[in-house]
């Protein structure tokens, strides 16, 4: 158990200190006052939930960002770096919560990217860089080849690549914003792996999550920020989860994600031998059959390259090439996304930077810009209903934003995310697909996206919800679907299912880990 009052560690070890930092801007105190201490050669974890300020804080020491008061000591000594390079020039990296990588590029030029291995300055040495990726790949245990474009990654691959890339550099501090986010179970050892052999160099961490249990593995030191502030720092051996938890949100929610059992309408959503053919032969979905119920939450399971994700964007309408034959409430799925939206599908996607915003625009036009049609008053839209509809997802989804007409940009993750979920709510769906909608969201807001999961199913939606966190799955779903190699190797009622008959029935068709 936790000690009462964690005891403090001596600042002598500390090889970089946030004193005081402030960052304000238009509208709202990001971080207020706040002190951070990275100690030498360790884990150093930071927690809080979604705007409490961590991701603005880590671009502050990484020159992304400058504080509006406060300041930086790096061995004791004051520095002040305006942009990355010159925070790289101190020994501190960063990987970034939001993916940074350019999608016309190969593997090998988004690792090297303004790092090049040239030849007098002037000339790439392409096959060096290559190598040197290929190493850095096989440390991170992916074959994945150097020359393949991002774009045509998975999103958990790419986050693979924003390690690499991060590995590439010679640092001191290395600070990972939540580098676990897209990763299966097996990814996250190896990179805890690697974290170790980083360690062992006398590299200091500072490792941001929201799977606290990986933060329990993993971490030396902690620190939790909460509305901008720091409310604690302990040795991580003198805390436990719910420490953490009432720090963090202030409530234990560890007997949350238990819904009510409750009854299912009439099937709303069928589909029969769903095939996606893959480019070289084989299929990236292999006959895919299901069936969803009115107020049903239907779970699906599944390694990386399972097909989860493809099997919700075959549901859309977003593979021309797929064959197969679906049915909404009776009527046949027929045409692209913009009609399937129509007929009542709504898809929450994996990756919200690059498919469910634009961060060009604002929370406002965000939210609205699938529904737009809803609020037409004969030929102009009606910007009393607009403005009544904005507001009352904010207030729902509790999402933190001090003006909706705020760039999205200026939200942090998790509220960037609830965004995406009004986003949805306002085209009034049938079937609402979720597709892994808790990534890089904080406990409470968890909580938050399985309570409106819930209240929809009870107003008569059905619901299919991707998760790759166990727990998650069997705590939301009413029936799970496990899909290994683009097909369901088994399904399951909630009373039948256990983790390790998931994770068997995942592994069919794979080598075990």
């Amino acid at each position: 158990m936790a000690a009462a009052t964690p005891t403090q560690t001596p600042l002598d070890n500390v090889i970089l200190r946030a004193e005081k930092v402030t960052k304000i801007y238009p509208g709202t105190t990001a971080l207020d006052n706040v002190d951070f201490n990275i100690y030498r050669g360790k884990v150093n974890v930071l927690i809080g939930e979604n705007g409490a300020g961590k991701s603005t804080l880590m671009k502050i020491m990484a020159g992304v960002e400058q504080p509006t008061e406060g300041r930086l000591l790096l061995e004791g000594q004051e520095i002040d770096p305006k942009n990355p390079r010159e925070a790289e020039q101190h020994g501190i990296g960063i990987i970034y919560q939001e993916l940074n990588l350019f999608p016309n590029l190969n593997v090998a030029e988004n690792i090297f990217m303004a790092h090049e291995h040239t030849l007098g300055g002037a000339v790439i040495r392409h096959g060096e860089q290559e190598q040197r990726a290929r190493e850095l790949l096989a440390k991170l245990e992916q074959p994945i080849n150097p020359r393949t474009m991002v774009q045509n990654l998975r999103i958990g691959q790419q986050q693979i690549v924003e390690i690499a890339k991060a590995l590439a550099l010679d640092v001191r501090i290395l600070i990972m914003d939540e580098p676990t986010s897209a990763l299966s179970n097996s990814e996250v050892e190896i990179l805890f792996h690697v974290i170790e052999d980083l360690k062992a160099t006398g590299v200091s961490i500072i490792y941001i999550s929201h799977k606290l249990e990986e933060l329990m593995q993993i971490g030396d030191h902690i620190t939790v920020l909460r509305d901008g502030k720091k409310v604690a720092e302990a040795p991580m051996a003198e805390v436990d989860l719910p420490w953490m938890i009432e720090r963090m949100v202030g409530r234990d929610t560890a007997a949350s994600y238990q819904p009510p059992a409750h009854e299912f309408g009439e099937i709303i959503l069928q589909a029969e031998d769903v095939t996606l053919p893959k480019l070289g032969g084989g299929y990236l979905l292999d006959h895919v059959s299901f069936s969803l119920r009115e107020g049903e939450i239907l779970g699906i399971y599944g390694l990386m390259g399972a097909g989860r994700t493809e099997l919700f964007e075959c549901v859309m309408g977003l593979h021309p090439t797929a064959s197969g034959k679906m049915w909404l409430g009776g009527q046949e799925l027929r045409g692209l996304i913009d009609r399937r939206i129509t007929q009542g599908l709504m898809l929450i996607p994996e990756d919200r930077q690059r498919e469910g915003l634009v961060q060009e625009l604002s929370v406002a036009d965000n939210m609205l810009m699938a529904s737009l049609k809803r609020f037409f008053n004969g030929l102009f839209l009606s910007k009393t209903q607009i403005t009544n509809s904005v507001s009352r997802m904010i207030n729902e989804l509790a999402i933190k934003v001090s003006n909706p007409q705020n760039l999205i940009s200026s939200l942090s993750g998790g509220n960037q995310q609830k965004v995406v979920v009004a986003k949805s709510l306002l085209t009034e769906p049938k079937v609402l697909l979720m597709d892994e909608p808790t990534r890089g969201i904080d406990v409470g807001a968890k909580e938050e996206i399985f309570d409106i999961a819930r209240n929809l199913a009870r107003q008569g939606l059905g619901v299919m919800f991707v998760s790759t966190e166990l727990k998650e799955i069997m705590a939301i779903a009413d029936r799970i679907i496990v899909m290994s190699k683009g097909r369901i190797t088994q399904e399951f009622d909630r009373a039948d299912a256990t983790q390790q008959a998931l994770v068997e029935a995942s592994a069919i068709g794979h080598e075990l880990a």
